[in-house]
């Protein structure tokens, strides 16, 4: 792009026209990053507020359901983990406002028309990683804890560690969460030019493999219920990237 040949539909401005410096656009990452880390950390006194909540009630509810057997094996182990789980908690929260800042500072790369859209990006962005945790929470953990609590001999009692549970409820919601982005990332590729409508449709039959394998790898155990469980939603989130990339095509 040159901004001198008159060319307006892309410009690295700082929204009043004036073209941004390579210094400029630094500090500008400067302050959205600050901005991101001031909202984890007002996300992570609110969640250690309600800490006694979300460990109680919220997370240690697929050990409960499972009838798996919790221990704490490390002095402060539970004091750590409270501190770890309020800083997590905290970037959840805050999702909202660090989509946000990330859309604020990659929207002098976008179309000037497209900018007004960052508002509707972050919505559904922060929907979508939601989702991705909600779908985590409620399917995928509870089948997850079931087989973890019930395989194997029953001479043997599964007992786990207290933080080795909590990286496991955590990691997995966080990956559903990403997981969950697969159309953003789809309309945000189609809008650089690296992905299009009918390469998608092209490996579909391949991408559908990929997706099985994938369920298979999550889902501990053979049940194939389990797995259509899991496939099922990763078959839909990439039919509907393709209509997103079709879409943000046509908008191009």
């Amino acid at each position: 792009m040159d901004s001198k040949s008159g060319n307006s539909n892309y410009d690295s401005t700082d929204g009043s026209g004036v073209e941004m410096s390579f210094l400029e656009h630094l500090e500008e990452l400067r302050w959205r990053i600050i901005y991101s880390l001031l909202g984890i950390v007002i996300g992570a006194i609110v969640c250690w507020i309600f800490i006694d909540f979300l460990v109680n009630v919220i997370l240690l509810k697929p050990a409960k359901e499972s009838g798996a057997s919790l221990q704490n094996l490390k002095p402060f182990g539970q004091l750590f983990l409270y501190m770890q789980i309020a800083i997590i908690g905290g970037i959840i929260v805050s999702i909202p406002n660090i989509f946000y800042q990330l859309w604020r500072f990659i929207a002098p790369a976008l179309k000037k028309q497209e900018r007004k859209y960052i508002l509707a990006i972050v919505i559904y962005s922060s929907l979508c990683f939601l989702l991705g945790i909600a779908f985590a929470y409620f399917a995928m953990l509870p089948l997850t804890m079931k087989f973890a609590a019930q395989f194997g001999s029953k001479d043997i009692v599964n007992q786990f560690a207290i933080d080795e549970y909590m990286s496991i409820i955590i990691s997995v919601m966080l990956a559903a969460g990403l997981i969950f982005e697969l159309p953003m990332v789809s309309f945000f590729l189609t809008k650089l030019g690296i992905l299009t409508p009918d390469f998608m449709r092209k490996y579909r039959k391949h991408s559908i493999v990929i997706i099985m394998v994938m369920a298979a790898i999550l889902t501990p155990g053979t049940d194939p219920v389990s797995q259509i469980i899991l496939a099922v939603p990763l078959v839909l989130l990439y039919e509907v990237s393709i209509f997103i990339s079709k879409l943000s095509l046509r908008k191009t």
